[in-house]
């Protein structure tokens, strides 16, 4: 059964934080990824999660800046995953399936954003590679751990920025003119139409997935932006200063994560877009909603376009757990 993407009137809301969409519940005994969780809101989904009593790895690119962050959290452990090389995510991949046990969460949180035209692999967009392609591959070798023991929840970090851009299926690499928001948005219009067709294929086997808009917070996200740049973006007022009610703190930003991964609200449910710890209502593509708002394009929830997308990335990637035997 297809979720309906409109509000379900949670009871929480844009200034929720992870410790409150997390009270009352235990995580004992249960078994976490989350990539990148070592800095701005994964870290702070990391710690949510150890507190809760969950075990969690933090896949990272920088495994010793990983370690000296998270020094000191229980049941924390680090290890090495570029998302922008497909070895390297077989690798993890393997060595996790290695151990022979279940994956109860799996967070694909880390990303970049609006970064300078970079080639990576056989010359894919670093933002689609990183972003997407990577999680994509990494979610189907994990597979067997993601649906074992009844099934994982599988969280897409997305963005409102998913407004930028449909998926380009004629120039996914932007081979043809380079324009760093559109391929930021693309990824992010990638990673909602990720959960929706991962969420229709893996259902049967009790796997759900949800797309998580957490919200603008000033984080190592934006690495790649001048002031001027944000400003242009509509983050910053014209003295520089973030404007009023628009940033969420790191942690009310892992807040809408931890609610998708974890609340019994969404037992059932899934294949849909997320925000403000409740799920998105789609929006009019030409509505304007200020930067960080909760509603969702319909593009990027649309299934034949998650399903088209599904193939394709099977494809670039090599990888599909679906794939007839």
């Amino acid at each position: 059964m297809t979720t309906p993407q409109h509000r379900i009137d949670s009871g929480f809301g844009r200034d929720s934080t992870a410790a409150e969409v997390l009270e009352g519940i235990s995580l004992e005994n249960r078994y976490a990824i989350v990539t990148g969780g070592y800095s701005g809101i994964g870290i702070e989904t990391v710690r949510a999660l150890t507190a809760a009593g969950a075990e969690v790895m933090v896949p990272a690119r920088r495994p010793d800046r990983a370690e000296s962050a998270l020094a000191g959290l229980p049941g924390v452990e680090v290890e090495l995953l570029d998302l922008a090389d497909l070895d390297s995510v077989r690798v993890l991949a393997e060595r996790f399936l290695a151990r022979d046990r279940a994956i109860d969460l799996l967070m694909n949180n880390a990303g970049i954003m609006a970064a300078p035209e970079t080639r990576v692999g056989p010359g894919w967009d670093s933002q689609f590679a990183t972003n997407h392609l990577g999680h994509f591959a990494l979610t189907n070798r994990l597979w067997p751990a993601v649906a074992r023991d009844g099934g994982a929840r599988v969280v897409a970090l997305t963005s409102s920025g998913h407004r930028l851009s449909d998926i380009r299926f004629d120039d996914l690499m932007f081979e043809h003119g380079y324009d760093k928001w559109q391929a930021y948005g693309q990824s992010k219009t990638a990673n909602s139409l990720f959960a929706v067709e991962l969420d229709r294929l893996g259902r049967d086997a009790g796997v759900r997935a949800f797309a998580v808009h957490p919200g603008g917070i000033r984080t190592e996200l934006s690495r790649f932006l001048t002031e001027e740049e944000l400003a242009a973006a509509g983050f910053l007022d014209e003295h520089g200063n973030p404007k009023p009610g628009l940033f969420k703190t790191p942690e009310q930003g892992a807040a809408t994560t931890l609610w998708a991964a974890t609340s019994p609200q969404l037992d059932g449910l899934g294949g849909v877009y997320c925000a403000d710890c409740d799920i998105a209502d789609v929006m009019d593509e030409d509505a304007v909603i200020p930067p960080g708002g909760p509603g969702v394009f319909r593009h990027a929830v649309d299934p034949e376009n998650a399903a088209r997308l599904w193939a394709v990335s099977a494809e670039l990637t090599g990888v599909n757990a679906f794939a007839a035997a």
